[in-house]
């Protein structure tokens, strides 16, 4: 292993390649999950980018719903934090990106990603897999879209027997998924079943593109009506869904906004605002590992802690390693509002990480994070 340098190299954290040269504006956490800033058509150009690359990825639309969900799942948490992509898919998270001062720049809807996904991949004649919905959503959809997208390459569609996430026969999905070969999958199980489904098995499915859809392929099927545009644009879509199924999702809808709602003001009240991260400059590498001065660091915004989210994530990647060393009360207070603390490992001082990076230290016990 490498000894640590004294003089330690200056990064600037600015410069964490966020969207793989997409776009360069840093992410913000919200509610714990950190919100890549991109615009629709920077969005279809990094899954362009996954799927030249021919490596499996998977992306997640969040909503309200979604980082809700989040905050009482942690293993949900997880899997939004660790997608290679994660969008902007609610009015409501938009609106709160620029109450905390890191402004979205608009709503990635996958009701309106999807169709953008299917006339690029009906123009490259890229394969596409849709899993999920009810069989007759599904064949519903696939008629529609060979009407509509005659050029479009519909590798297969399946619609399992609903059941429980541990009770599928995930080796006859996987099956099915493997010989149709498919570029894109789109999954329809809905939150956080799918988002869970995907990160139990995309790496071995080899699909570059995977994406839980909601209720997109009943939108494509014609079985759900979207809002209208005006609607939309308001951010009033869920008003009409509300409308639309008053019994099913009006609880839902009242549980979401209430804990979103004071979840968001939270971390309006106790955090500062702005899209200046505040973070230390000053990283080391050991073994791979990376150590993160944050001794200069006083305070933490939204946008800092999405900053080291993205970092932990591609460190994680490559089977890395964040230490944060020496936290001001300031930054624990973030990542505490976040519900992150046991997120993060924590050393208290630079001589304490290094003992971390010893090989007599069998690995990094949870146990060192922030409570």
């Amino acid at each position: 292993m490498d000894d640590l340098d004294a003089n330690w190299p200056k990064i600037p954290m600015i410069d964490i390649n966020f969207q793989r040269g997409v776009a360069s504006r840093p992410p913000i956490a919200i509610l714990g999950v950190p919100i890549d800033n991109v615009t629709t058509a920077e969005a279809v150009l990094a899954i362009e980018q996954m799927v030249a690359s021919r490596r499996p990825h998977y992306l997640v639309t969040a909503n309200v719903d979604f980082l809700v969900q989040s905050q009482s799942d942690l293993e949900l948490r997880h899997i939004l934090a660790d997608a290679h992509l994660v969008l902007c898919d609610g009015t409501p998270v938009m609106w709160a990106s620029r109450l905390l001062g890191n402004r979205l720049p608009e709503r990635v809807a996958g009701a309106d990603l999807v169709p953008a996904l299917l006339r690029i991949a009906a123009d490259k004649k890229q394969r596409v897999f849709f899993l999920g919905a009810t069989p007759e959503s599904a064949e519903k959809a696939v008629f529609r879209l060979e009407r509509e997208l005659p050029s479009l390459v519909i590798a297969g569609h399946y619609s399992p027997p609903f059941s429980a996430l541990q009770d599928m026969d995930h080796e006859e999905i996987k099956r099915r998924i493997r010989e149709a070969q498919p570029d894109f999958l789109f999954v329809a199980f809905g939150c956080p079943k799918a988002e869970k489904w995907i990160a139990m098995h995309y790496r071995e499915l080899g699909v570059p593109v995977v994406a839980g859809v909601g209720a997109t392929i009943d939108f494509l099927a014609g079985r759900v009506k979207r809002a209208p545009r005006w609607m939309q644009r308001a951010g009033m879509e869920w008003l009409f869904r509300l409308i639309q199924e008053p019994g099913r999702l009006w609880r839902r809808y009242a549980r979401d906004f209430w804990v979103f709602g004071w979840r968001i003001l939270a971390q309006w009240a106790l955090l500062p605002h702005g899209s200046v991260a505040g973070l230390g400059d000053s990283m080391a590498y050991a073994g791979g590992h990376c150590i993160l001065d944050l001794s200069d660091t006083a305070k933490l915004n939204s946008t800092g802690v999405g900053l080291l989210l993205v970092l932990q994530k591609k460190l994680r990647e490559a089977g890395r390693e964040l230490i944060l060393a020496s936290p001001s009360r300031g930054v624990q207070r973030a990542l505490a509002v976040m519900n992150l603390e046991r997120d993060f490992i924590v050393a208290p001082d630079l001589a304490a990480a290094r003992r971390l990076l010893e090989p007599s230290v069998p690995a990094f016990p949870k146990e060192l994070a922030l409570s």
